[in-house]
């Protein structure tokens, strides 16, 4: 008896520890307190305005160069050379933000047309008729959706460079994710984060992949093999942490850092629920007329050279399509149009914002300085810690020059060569930049996509910031591993 009591007693205690560890890291967690989107863009703005009067100006010439059949402007290397400070006073940065918007007006207009489209198709109830099919069909078996849909996006983003085409979908994602349980963060990260788990090893992407290995003058995509490796086990990590995290909020849905803000959209989706909306003829017609405007989007993309004025113009026609299919009066239409644009506002300027700071450093010249300093200061390292240190570095250019491209065009010329140098291939040089410039797509405020998927999904991006580092800190980790690897069995 007094065996079982003390075994009772050492029971009693443990669950006794382990409430008060959880009590601890419950009040840990919410003892940190991320500011507001806009405040955490404005800061940064400032700091920004700063160090134009601390870093001076410089600036790499640019040559037009053709890169797979295409005109690129690229830097000429060895060409840099410091040029007049442009430090940028009060009324300065106080206009960035206003050129920002008018920067990002096709990226905003983007929002606004594909948020008042899918207000149309879901003002036809169709979506909500379909989720609860969906959740039919899953139900006991939630969890199976999340690897499914994140492989079909990492794979879009690993072969054709998918990341914008994911915008729209977070509107379907987002209730079908919280009518199975879980949360609106789910929606973004089965999605856009799975292309860019995708986008970050893509064996193909013709955006990164292609146009870094054509500057690097290697063989068009080469190297597939160590790629493909390396999609797998970022895309198998990625489905684990999305899955260990969708099983805690399944079982206590105040984990969410979204709790209280998805309150009311499914206080929403419990009214339709109760409704028992019908999955009527018209329904399944708006459904497939979906279906048919993704396919279309996505062989345009493809096959015609699709971006986001065309995308935009497909979801149009499908928004004004269902809203037909659906009985909506013109009236109808219009008003649930305005509603779902008006919904986008707050996303718009956080993302007009944000392209402000990069307008403020380009204004001032010194992106080109700070580049140069960092390859100057990787040039004096060991080959294997000199390409770790290339991982951070192409992560802080990714902050300024966001565009896959666009980095492409402005680092690799640079980094090809001093990687010759140092022992580094340039295979190994174009993978650093490929880990580099993806990862970071998933957490930093200057990604137009990432700001718009938000927006989409309703998400601050504060809440956002605390949810996504851990992972950010996995996949650098991993970065680091895959890098050491390429150095230690010198693959080129």
């Amino acid at each position: 008896m007094s065996h079982n009591k003390f075994r009772g007693d050492f029971k009693l205690m443990q669950n006794v520890v382990e409430n008060e560890r959880k009590g601890f890291w419950k009040k840990f967690s919410n003892g940190i307190k991320v500011p507001h989107t806009l405040v955490i863009i404005f800061s940064i703005i400032i700091l920004m305005a700063i160090a134009t009067y601390i870093v001076p100006g410089g600036s790499y010439d640019r040559v037009i160069a053709d890169v797979n059949g295409q005109s690129k402007t690229v830097v000429l290397n060895g060409s840099f050379h410091y040029v007049e400070n442009e430090a940028q006073g009060l009324f300065s940065v106080m206009q960035a933000p206003i050129s920002g918007l008018e920067q990002s007006a096709e990226i905003i207009a983007f929002l606004f047309v594909v948020g008042g489209a899918f207000s149309l198709i879901t003002r036809t109830k169709a979506i909500d008729s379909a989720i609860a099919k969906v959740v039919s069909i899953f139900k006991g078996n939630e969890l199976l959706i999340i690897p499914i849909i994140f492989t079909l996006f990492s794979l879009g983003g690993a072969t054709f460079g998918m990341t914008e085409e994911a915008i729209p979908f977070i509107t379907i994602l987002t209730p079908l994710m919280l009518a199975l349980g879980f949360d609106s963060i789910l929606a973004v990260g089965i999605s856009y984060l799975g292309c860019i788990v995708g986008f970050a090893t893509a064996m193909l992407n013709p955006f990164t992949v292609g146009i870094a290995q054509s500057i690097a003058e290697i063989t068009l995509f080469s190297g597939v093999v160590y790629r493909s490796i390396l999609w797998v086990i970022t895309t198998i990590v990625g489905i684990i942490f999305l899955m260990i995290y969708a099983r805690k909020i399944k079982k206590n849905p105040e984990f969410s850092p979204m709790y209280k803000l998805d309150e009311e959209k499914r206080k929403k989706l419990n009214k339709s629920e109760n409704e028992e909306v019908k999955f009527t003829l018209s329904h399944k017609i708006i459904i497939a007329s979906i279906g048919v405007c993704l396919a279309v989007i996505i062989w345009g993309v493809l096959r015609k050279g699709f971006w986001i004025p065309e995308i935009a113009a497909v979801f149009l026609i499908t928004g004004i399509f269902a809203g037909i299919v659906g009985g909506l009066k013109a009236d109808e239409m219009a008003d649930a149009f305005v509603a779902g644009a008006k919904d986008m506002i707050g996303a718009a300027m956080v993302i007009g914002f944000a392209r402000a700071i990069v307008i403020i450093a380009e204004n001032s010249q010194i992106i080109d300085t700070i580049l140069y300093g960092l390859s100057s200061f990787i040039g004096k390292l060991p080959s294997l810690l000199a390409a770790c240190v290339m991982l951070p570095v192409q992560m802080f250019i990714n902050f300024f020059v966001i565009s896959g491209s666009g980095q492409a065009a402005l680092t690799m010329p640079i980094l090809a060569p001093l990687g010759d140098l140092l022992d580094i291939s340039r295979q190994t040089t174009v993978l650093i930049f490929q880990l580099g410039d993806g990862f970071s797509n998933a957490i930093f405020p200057t990604s137009g996509v990432l700001m718009a998927c938000l927006g989409m999904a309703g998400i601050p991006y504060s809440k956002w910031f605390k949810w996504i580092l851990p992972l950010q800190i996995i996949l650098f980790a991993l970065g680091i591993i895959f890098i050491t690897c390429a150095m230690m069995i010198g693959w080129a």
